[in-house]
């Protein structure tokens, strides 16, 4: 079959690889699409993928063309999307049910071959059908709006009323804002220096879109910062734009060598959070019925339908800032 392949740091190729076939409890998904995000740009860089080369692609949909010798839940012709987390369920996080700290954490995409070819092999337990008015492609969005559900999970503490404040209206920024809408925020505003992402929050609802939080007025701060960049200087601002009792969300991913100070004294006398959200946890089957429900509207987030021989062109666009939500077809 063929496969976008990352087979060493900065190296991207399209490649013919072997058929995959499914274990007793696996079945073989004949992808619809594959969506890219920042993780696809670690890998690229040589973070986060243990060995290389490796199939990218953990946002993905697709028809079941083939089943485990095992497999009840699901038969061929069945559309599903594809939560790519793996765990040990051995480890004290998983057995602590903090599944997405396990300590042999692997991912369909990222540790093994992914969705950014013709087909992919995913145990049967991380497949969710989708219901008849989902297409399949556009259900490559679950994945990345799970990992919103998890940062929401992180924010229980959010009370009705809070003003939110969101660095990044990219895909997950944008993402983030949605549910803020329906978590009880009183206010929700964004803040990004690319202007046609920061149209994309205003057309969408944001309260204020800004390309610094110096043009907003909000001189207490906000209850709860969120950042969806993973950039250094956003996270730096972001933190000293947290109100007394407030929370700061690290929701983006940053580089491995990112570096932010933190002021203690503050932190302590204000009784300020700093907390991350660390991919998905229990969250994918709540986004797939967010998704079938309509929390998103696949036209305006998806931005790029490529070929999957464009895989390289699609990483470029990314890493550009070009667009919101790319996907790549076989």
């Amino acid at each position: 079959m063929k496969a976008a392949v990352i087979s060493a740091p900065g190296k991207v190729e399209i490649a013919t690889v072997a058929d995959p076939a499914p274990g007793p409890r696996e079945v073989v998904v004949q992808v619809a699409a594959c969506g890219l995000c920042g993780t696809d740009l670690h890998i690229l860089q040589g973070e986060f993928a243990p060995t290389l080369p490796v199939v990218p692609g953990h946002e993905f949909a697709g028809t079941v063309v083939a089943t485990g010798s095992a497999v009840t839940e699901l038969a061929e012709g069945d559309r599903v999307a594809v939560d790519p987390s793996l765990y040990c369920f051995e480890c004290r996080y998983c057995r602590l049910g903090r599944n997405n700290l396990c300590e042999r954490w692997a991912a369909i995409g990222v540790t093994t071959a992914g969705g950014a070819a013709e087909f992919a092999v995913a145990p049967v337990a991380n497949c969710v059908r989708l219901p008849d008015h989902v297409r399949t492609e556009d259900a490559a969005l679950i994945e990345p709006l799970s990992c919103a559900v998890r940062g929401y999970d992180i924010l229980r503490s959010q009370q009705l009323g809070s003003q939110v404040l969101i660095y990044g209206s990219g895909t997950m920024g944008l993402m983030m804002l949605e549910l803020a809408k329906r978590t009880g925020a009183a206010g929700v505003d964004v803040v990004d220096v690319n202007p046609q992402r920061l149209a994309t929050a205003r057309t969408l609802g944001c309260s204020n879109a800004a390309d610094s939080a110096d043009a907003l007025d909000r001189p207490y701060g906000w209850d709860v910062v969120i950042d969806a960049t993973g950039n250094e200087r956003a996270i730096q601002d972001g933190l000293g734009r947290v109100a007394k009792g407030g929370t700061f969300l690290q929701f983006g991913v940053a580089d491995y060598a990112a570096r932010a100070t933190i002021e203690p004294y503050r932190i302590y006398n204000q009784e300020i959070t700093i907390t991350g959200s660390m991919a998905v946890l229990h969250s994918y089957e709540r986004a797939a019925e967010l998704f079938a429900a309509g929390v998103l509207d696949p036209d305006v987030f998806i931005s790029d339908r490529l070929p999957l021989d464009d895989y390289a062109e699609a990483l470029e666009r990314f890493q550009a800032g070009r667009g919101r939500k790319i996907l790549v077809r076989p």
